[in-house]
């Protein structure tokens, strides 16, 4: 089924922040730490002890063998973070952080750059405050149309591809030396973002699944509904399956989910 794509221009897409305080009650129950990515974030640390974790959410991928300052500005988010067993975070913007220059060993920021409104401004300040490595996770726009959502979802994957930088932005923005690491996704993930649903595709049907993926939130809902309805009836006619069924076995599946380190 081939369903018409709208061009991001018509998303209108000003500010690519979601609205977590409205929409973000529920998020910490299907967005948490999967333990195979978390190793990645643990080795690129590399011997850091002190971590800023900016845009920090209910608290994913935090370390807990170090000590983690965590920077998060919707109360909705900050309010998950004791159900997580997390610290209390800093009321605080990435564009603006009230820390001192090289305060902390080393700084991440999960799954947010997109959210930012100025991100240069904001990746300069976690360079500001950080004497060793700063640890971006992403996703690449580029390599966005690698999963079969983008069959299913053409418009969602515009809405994703118009938020999230190019690497290489991010890279001029951070300085240092940077390296970008493939994350590969496991069968199982824990965390669920669109990518982690690779082999188990009835997810998208549930609502609250969809909820806890941001960029849901930038279409209609009769647009979304018409979307979902196409992926589930080719799952109940067993088309999906014909295409698509393989990833069900998968183990691992390498998309669009990147690791920037910069080191300076």
């Amino acid at each position: 089924m081939i369903i018409p794509v709208i061009l991001p221009e018509r998303m209108n897409i000003t500010n690519p922040a979601f609205d977590y305080d409205s929409f973000g009650q529920q998020y910490s129950g299907y967005r948490q730490t999967d333990p195979r990515i978390a190793a990645y974030v643990e080795r690129a640390l590399g011997n850091a002890r002190t971590v800023l974790n900016v845009g920090a959410g209910a608290g994913s991928y935090e370390p807990a063998d170090r000590y983690v300052v965590a920077v998060e500005p919707s109360p909705v988010m900050r309010a998950q973070r004791s159900a997580q067993g997390k610290a209390p975070a800093v009321d605080a913007r990435a564009d603006r952080l009230p820390f001192d220059d090289g305060a902390f060993d080393a700084s991440m920021a999960m799954l947010t750059v997109h959210h930012w409104p100025d991100l240069e401004q904001g990746l300069r300040e976690l360079r500001r405050v950080t004497k060793e490595c700063v640890v971006v996770m992403t996703f690449d726009p580029a390599a966005l149309d690698d999963f079969w959502n983008a069959r299913y979802f053409p418009e969602l994957v515009e809405v994703e591809r118009a938020r999230y930088p190019a690497l290489d932005r991010v890279m001029r923005a951070l300085g240092g030396q940077c390296e970008i690491v493939p994350v590969p996704i496991p069968l199982d993930c824990r965390d669920g973002f669109q990518e982690a649903f690779y082999g188990r595709p009835e997810a998208f049907l549930n609502k609250a699944v969809r909820q806890a993926q941001s960029a849901w939130g930038f279409l209609e809902e009769e647009l979304e509904a018409r979307l979902v309805k196409a992926l589930e009836n080719d799952l109940a006619s067993g088309e999906w399956d014909r295409k698509y069924g393989r990833f069900r076995s998968e183990p691992t599946f390498t998309g669009a989910l990147r690791l920037i380190v910069s080191r300076f």
